[in-house]
């Protein structure tokens, strides 16, 4: 079977799932329906918006289908109509029911950031950096019933470096997923390929990022404090609280020990020109980006001299 001749039921939400839509089309393959989460109210003002993947689908005219749930004769109906040969999801939000998995001769295959069986579920990006994990990386799965159970096609390690941020890390797994996809899909669909189950003894598992998580712990070390920065920098952003306000912070750096500075978890050590320093629990951290309660985003160069040594970062 040629590639343009699969026909594909592509099933994604998020920007993530955008590259490896895109990858699909500019490479001849054939989507002939794309699934995604319906349209969510946004920001303050609530606007209803459609998810990344609808707007790359439609400029394509491509028919798009946003069930509230796959688990219904209609969804089902919906999707044979569309007689996929192959179903391929990337981020999409739910679980795929069994008579949906049984549609295509050629199953359905998730693209998954991580490296399975390790971070099973949702936010598997973030949760990576949070966590001060060294590599990640993506596995191509045959899926089955489970949350991310499925055996495993393909595996691609992703270096994680120490000041990169969860958005950044997104952009290099979309291309990565992409590129291991296309490098699966037709070895997969001429039996080339020999599955691989997992070992659910060693399965791991991520639920999704709560807003809460990003109160930052002046007691934790410098280096877990600035990942948990980094991770959540996109959202809901890590926040401490000054002077009895809230202070969201956007970006950090790591302090040398050569530096030689110390204090209490919170403290001010360092308050002068670009420089705003924090002591934690282990380490000196430097604030880069913050944003005031009620104000806007500003370097450190801008707002370093609004603090001095010895004052402390934390409580309410």
């Amino acid at each position: 079977m040629n590639k343009e001749d699969i026909r594909i039921v592509f099933m994604g939400t998020p920007e993530i799932a955008c590259g490896i839509a895109g990858a699909l089309m500019e490479n001849g393959y054939n989507i002939v329906l794309g699934v995604c989460q319906p349209d969510k109210p946004v920001g303050r003002k609530q606007i209803l918006t459609a998810p990344p993947v609808k707007d790359v689908l439609s400029l394509r005219e491509i028919p798009v289908y946003q069930p509230n749930s796959l688990k219904t004769e209609e969804a089902y109906e919906h999707i044979v109509f569309f007689k996929p040969d192959l179903i391929v999801t990337c981020a999409y939000g739910k679980i795929l029911p069994k008579n949906i998995l049984d549609i295509p001769k050629y199953g359905c295959l998730n693209v998954h950031a991580s490296l399975l069986p390790a971070r099973r579920g949702s936010a598997p990006i973030q949760r990576a950096i949070l966590d001060g994990d060294e590599v990640t990386g993506i596995t191509i799965m045959k899926m089955d019933e489970g949350m991310d159970t499925g055996d495993i096609l393909a595996v691609r390690e992703v270096p994680i470096g120490d000041d990169m941020h969860s958005s950044e890390l997104f952009e290099i797994m979309g291309r990565t997923g992409a590129g291991l996809l296309l490098e699966t899909i037709m070895p997969y669909i001429n039996g080339d390929i020999t599955p691989v189950k997992q070992d659910s003894d060693k399965a791991t598992y991520c639920p999704p990022i709560t807003s809460g998580e990003g109160a930052i712990d002046w007691t934790r070390s410098a280096f877990l404090i600035h990942r948990q920065v980094h991770a959540l920098s996109t959202w809901p952003g890590a926040y401490t609280f000054f002077g009895g306000k809230k202070i969201k912070i956007y970006d950090t750096s790591l302090v040398s020990d050569d530096e030689g500075l110390s204090g209490e978890p919170g403290e001010v050590v360092k308050a002068h020109k670009k420089d705003l320093w924090i002591a934690t629990g282990d380490g000196i951290i430097a604030v880069n980006v913050l944003q005031p309660e009620g104000g806007k985003r500003l370097n450190a160069i801008d707002c370093a001299h609004n603090y001095r040594a010895g004052q402390r970062f934390g409580g309410i």
